[in-house]
């Protein structure tokens, strides 16, 4: 009852209680972007959702415009010069993410759930085996299992194996739980800076055997 019901009730409250009164904190956070480096305040990257399907996420942007795709690709390490003073306390406190409130009213996205990954990184959903395709039985999330055992330490395996786990256990304690050590990172920024790239090359190898 619970994944297939309250949790969506759940999304949609919180998703539109994040609107009606963070919407303050999210124009005065788009401002500062704008003011600092003229261009789009809204990211927006292609992200595999529930039965790998393909949807848009948006964040507030934390980068430089146009800047995916130079430096460090995908990866973001500490210091990069490509995130901006504005993008460095977007990202220290998770506010990059508060727009995405409207993936949870319109059911792209789950409170908690696996982040939705790239639709190439860490490989495309045609290499997933059948076991990491178990992560996309249900909605993606805000934060999720992998986010609070490691966040972006995680290896990508590691992780995906963490996102599977959850999908096969959703309940409403461990979205609590979940929820409450979420609260925990942001306010201590624990593992959040990536230390290098998080697919090795030989557990990748060794997967697709």
């Amino acid at each position: 009852m619970y994944r297939n019901c309250f949790k969506r009730v759940i999304d949609i409250i919180v998703g539109l209680l994040v609107l009606g009164l963070l919407w303050p904190v999210i124009l005065i956070a788009a401002l500062a972007i704008f003011l600092e480096d003229p261009g789009p305040v809204l990211f927006r990257q292609e992200r595999l959702g529930k039965n790998g399907t393909v949807f848009t996420m948006l964040k507030l942007r934390s980068m430089r415009v146009n800047s995916e795709h130079t430096g460090s690709g995908v990866y973001s390490e500490k210091g990069d010069p490509r995130v901006t003073r504005v993008g460095r306390v977007l990202r220290a406190t998770s506010l990059d993410e508060l727009v995405q409130a409207v993936h949870l009213v319109s059911g792209k996205m789950s409170l908690i759930g696996p982040r939705p990954p790239l639709t190439y990184h860490p490989w495309p959903i045609e290499e997933y085996t059948p076991e990491q395709l178990h992560m996309f039985d249900v909605r993606p999330g805000i934060t999720g299992w992998a986010q609070v055992n490691g966040r972006k330490g995680v290896e990508w395996h590691k992780r995906i194996e963490l996102n599977c786990w959850y999908a096969s256990h959703v309940s409403f304690l461990l979205d609590c739980k979940i929820f409450f050590m979420t609260i925990a990172k942001v306010f201590s920024n624990a593992d959040n800076v990536n230390t290098g790239a998080t697919v090795e090359p030989a557990a990748e190898e060794s997967a697709k055997k």
